[in-house]
């Protein structure tokens, strides 16, 4: 099924040419009923003017927008997706589009180029997920059936080739997300990642007693335990990976807005593993493996929930977080595998976060609650942060 923006276009001929040579995003066009003034606003400042085409092609002219995730190409060009819409820039968010709006609520969506993306989306009034696909940039974007397969995650490494892991589960395709393989993975799996078809990692959970930590050089066939983390609570696990590095981030119990949850770090692919700390709170009760030797909180604190990673090269790190205790965003960072974490707050509004690092120095941070929904950049690992979108917030 082929899902088409409701929003009429038209060429602008010559100047449409120049700008999707310049932008990269493929043609671009001028939407009826943005003015000329919207069209050259200044460089990163509000909404750019595209608030009112967004909520009328979303359908939610009378709700607020609401950003969900952020994924970037390289330093200058990505796109932003919310529920409904989807936006992308090439000149590192001086100027925004509107690539989509439509149905489609996003939840994640990945990119491998910039012409072929998948993402994992909702439908309005629907709880079910759905894997969509696009072949223009994210214009349109075609539903992929994946029968038994509800997928919480995506990671596409090209245009064909990826993974899709479910609550307990991982998938992997050779087609484009056409047709998916199943891998074997552990009794008891809570969160799998693989960085190539033999080398790949997962987190189990064994009753009364925590979670493991396993790894796999052979494709799933076989798996060895490489860490066991004591928890009395096993809310869910996450993974991530990239060449030799691996993070885990483990959850333990959640309560009066607050998140215990420990993060754990492998420089080795996997065969040992470093607490980077463990953050206990008073609502949540102890974090998984917080008796040993990790120590410190995570981003966003007090009580801040984590919300994604990302990885770069073998050492670097960051990883988004929201407090809604205290109304802010932030990140963490190490670039040397955990050996060394800082946490550094956003002085903006806002209780959750994702983020998108292209490269270990540049990245972008997305609002994803619905006060201040806003995009961030930084060119200094984070340290830094200029807003290069704001669209209206629900107290607006």
């Amino acid at each position: 099924m082929t899902t088409k923006s409701p929003i009429t276009w038209k060429r602008i001929g010559t100047l449409a040419l120049s700008l999707t040579l310049a932008w990269g995003l493929g043609p671009v066009y001028a939407q009826s009923g943005v003015s000329a003034a919207a069209a050259s606003s200044t460089c990163g400042s509000g909404d750019h003017g595209l608030s009112a085409t967004l909520k009328k092609g979303s359908g939610v002219e009378d709700k607020h927008l609401q950003f969900t995730d952020i994924d970037f190409l390289n330093n200058t060009t990505g796109r932003a997706a919310g529920e409904g819409f989807l936006i992308g820039t090439s000149n590192a968010g001086c100027t925004w589009q509107s690539i989509y709006t439509g149905q489609w609520q996003f939840m994640q969506i990945d990119f491998p180029n910039n012409v072929n993306g998948f993402a994992l989306a909702q439908m309005k009034d629907s709880a079910k997920t759905y894997l969509i696909h696009t072949t223009d940039g994210g214009s349109h974007w075609n539903r992929l059936d994946t029968p038994g397969m509800q997928f919480k995650r995506i990671d596409f490494k090209n245009k064909n080739e990826g993974y899709g892991y479910t609550y307990n589960g991982a998938y992997r395709t050779q087609d484009g997300g056409l047709s998916w393989i199943k891998i074997h993975t552990p009794a008891n799996t809570r969160s799998v990642a693989f960085t190539t078809n033999k080398q790949g990692y997962a987190v189990q959970v064994v009753p009364g007693s925590g979670y493991q930590l396993l790894r796999t050089a052979d494709g799933g066939k076989n798996w060895t335990t490489s860490l066991k983390v004591a928890s009395a609570t096993w809310n869910g696990a996450d993974l991530y990976a990239n060449g030799k590095q691996v993070w885990a981030v483990l959850y333990g119990d959640a309560g009066m807005s607050q998140q215990s949850y420990s993060l754990y770090a492998s420089g080795n692919e996997g065969r040992s593993w470093r607490q980077i700390f463990a953050q206990s709170t008073a609502g949540g009760g102890p974090a998984p493996g917080g008796s040993n030797v990790g120590k410190g909180k995570g981003p966003a604190d007090p009580g801040g929930h984590p919300g994604n990673m990302s990885l770069i090269g073998d050492q670097t790190a960051y990883l988004s977080g929201g407090s809604p205790a205290a109304g802010k965003v932030g990140i963490g960072r190490s670039y040397d595998t955990g050996s060394t974490w800082k946490n550094i707050d956003l002085k903006d509004p806002g209780y959750s976060s994702r983020i998108s690092f292209p490269s270990a120095q540049t990245g972008w941070l997305v609002v994803t609650s619905d006060n201040s929904p806003a995009v961030y950049q930084t060119t200094d690992g984070g340290t830094s942060w200029v807003q290069k979108m704001l669209l209206p917030s629900e107290r607006d």
